[in-house]
């Protein structure tokens, strides 16, 4: 097995409704994750303001 060579440090809090607040140290500013378009839909939830979902940022990491 080879070393670690990162181990990721995030805190994630609820906001309201769907919405989430990512902590990650090293970074200042949060990341916010939420629903918006067909997400929102499904769950028929409409949250104050749409964000990325957390199936968004994966998709964009394996993809990208």
């Amino acid at each position: 097995m080879g070393n670690i060579v990162h181990t990721s440090h995030i805190t994630i809090t609820r906001d309201k409704g769907p919405t989430r607040i990512a902590q990650i140290k090293g970074f200042a500013e949060p990341v916010f994750y939420g629903v918006h378009g067909g997400i929102k839909d499904f769950y028929k939830v409409d949250p104050e303001k749409e964000h990325a979902a957390t199936l968004d940022h994966i998709v964009g990491a394996v993809g990208g």
